[in-house]
């Protein structure tokens, strides 16, 4: 007669799910990085068991940890609003689609295609956002999100999946944990994932436009003259045109400082001098009060105080006053104490 043998009975479910095409529900975990992917696996480990590592993702028995590189996707216009590079004129401006697609960044798209893979797996019935805490880590994530729902008839079906947020201000591995215990709501986030939509579409609409207005103007007589215009760009390269116009324009010139050694009771230290009554000219940034312009002046002031005896005087540092204000705006006054005006 042969031994029976006892199957745990979590090997017996395992295996019954198996049969059944039952799944044993996981939730996926989306990290802005590669790095993060793995510093969270490794503060999820003692609770959530080993995870077991893929190529593209981790994987234990509840999660599964993967990671964008960055932002994954991007927004277009419908190819139906979208006006050629031989149109580009003022009579097509201004580009304002009623709405955006999305299309894949093309140096990361087997990425982005990994990440998909995983979301949409039968045994994944959950999401947590793990993007960095911040408007941009927000928009990576839901960009993801919506590009991994089904097309279908020209619309976009979502994924159905809910979605919680992991908003960590650290990372190390205790930080981590306490993370998953006050995991963010879907709503909560809405506003921010309001403002990174308004500000990534606000942005893809100054540069559109500013871009292809200016290339038309610069075109306006033949060619086509590409001339790119950036919300950030933009004004970015306004400040480095000025800066290099001033480097350009700057005109060396000679000038002196008056500098000298005063002997005292406690030994001897340096002295420079400058001009008391000095103020910035709005003109002339490189006039300064210790700078001295001709040679002649420079010398007077030198045998003006060479030899001589010299005093030590302290100056009253007087903090100004501020104007009283009206009174609907007064607040009860603290117990009164001594303060002077000046400090001497």
């Amino acid at each position: 007669m042969g031994a029976r043998v006892r199957v745990p009975v979590c090997v017996h479910v395992r295996m019954r799910a198996r049969e059944t095409g039952l799944y044993e529900m996981k939730t996926l975990v989306i990290a802005e990085k590669p790095s993060v992917a793995q510093d969270i696996v490794r503060a999820l480990t003692p609770i959530a068991g080993k995870f077991e590592k893929h190529e593209d993702h981790f994987e234990s028995e509840t999660y599964v940890v993967t990671s964008a590189v960055g932002h994954l996707v991007e927004i277009q216009a419908p190819e139906k609003f979208d006006v050629k590079r031989g149109k580009w004129s003022f009579a097509h401006l201004p580009v304002i689609p009623p709405y955006f697609d999305l299309k894949p960044v093309d140096k990361t798209k087997t990425r982005l295609n990994a990440v998909v893979k995983q979301a949409k797996r039968k045994d994944v019935n959950a999401l947590i956002n793990a993007c960095d805490a911040g408007r941009e880590g927000e928009l990576i994530f839901r960009l993801i999100e919506q590009y991994a729902g089904t097309q279908k008839a020209g619309q976009t079906i979502p994924l159905g999946k809910p979605v919680q947020r992991l908003w960590l201000q650290s990372m190390t591995p205790q930080a981590i944990r306490d993370g998953f215990d006050k995991l963010r709501s879907n709503q909560q986030m809405q506003g921010l994932a309001d403002a990174a939509r308004s500000r990534s579409e606000a942005d893809w609409l100054v540069g559109i436009n500013g871009t292809r207005a200016m290339t038309a103007f610069n075109s306006r007589d033949g060619g086509f003259f590409l001339t790119t215009v950036g919300r950030v760009q933009t004004p970015t390269l306004a400040v480095v045109v000025v800066r290099e116009e001033q480097i350009r324009q700057f005109i060396s010139r000679d000038y002196w400082e008056v500098h000298a050694q005063f002997d005292a009771a406690a030994g001897t230290y340096p002295g420079k001098w400058f001009n008391t009554a000095w103020k910035k000219d709005a003109e002339d940034a490189e006039k300064k009060a210790d700078r001295v312009w001709t040679a002649a002046e420079a010398q007077a002031i030198v045998q003006a105080v060479k030899g001589a005896k010299a005093s030590v005087r302290r100056k009253p540092l007087c903090r100004p006053s501020k104007a009283p204000k009206p009174a609907s705006q007064k607040r009860p006054s603290p117990p009164l104490r001594p303060a002077p005006s000046c400090l001497t």
